[in-house]
């Protein structure tokens, strides 16, 4: 077996243990999970100086950000999947702007939507499947994140994740984009 199929294997696995660990969460620890990651995302510099957020929209058991980023007086864009596994920072119309996009997620609807160049984001918080405190996620696996963040030149960059979700090191190649931090229930883990 090559590196890259033991390093697929090995983020395959780890991608399962940490979506079966987040969908594990009971209702009510995942409210209270949530509303502490929303606390801590508010508490942080890089988000009060932020004007241009590109979050996502939860599913599958990832952390719910919406009561933080409802009514936030950010520019709050959230990710539309394209051919290629290209990634665009969209900002929802007001009316009807959304729609159920690549793999059934709430999606801003891209013919309404306004643009956000990836270069004019300020903070990108990014969902994760498994995670470490080095900075380091996985991911769904098609490498959406990874292409689109060496774009965001002056963004800062965050997983959001429970902590449930934690290992002790990511199964990571060359071009696993390291993040600066990631953001749990139980704290904030930055490694820059």
């Amino acid at each position: 077996m090559t590196t890259e199929e033991n390093l697929a294997r090995a983020k395959a696995a780890q991608r399962r243990q940490g979506i079966a660990a987040r969908q594990a969460l009971g209702p009510a620890a995942r409210r209270a999970a949530d509303a502490a990651i929303c606390a801590r995302v508010a508490s942080l510099a890089a988000w009060r100086q932020a004007g241009r957020v590109l979050a996502y929209a939860a599913f599958g058991g990832e952390p719910d950000l919406s009561a933080l980023l409802e009514g936030c007086g950010k520019q709050v864009a959230y990710p539309v999947c394209g051919e290629g596994c290209t990634l665009t920072a969209a900002l929802p119309a007001p009316v009807d702007g959304w729609e159920a996009g690549a793999y059934g997620i709430r999606t801003p609807v891209l013919a309404r939507a306004r643009i956000l160049p990836p270069d004019g984001l300020d903070l990108v918080l990014t969902p994760c499947t498994a995670f470490d405190a080095a900075g380091r996620r996985v991911g769904m696996g098609k490498g959406y994140y990874d292409r689109f963040l060496p774009r965001c030149a002056r963004a800062a960059v965050y997983g959001i994740a429970y902590e449930a979700q934690k290992v002790d090191a990511v199964a990571a190649g060359p071009l696993d984009v390291r993040l600066d931090g990631i953001i749990t229930e139980k704290g904030v883990y930055q490694w820059k």
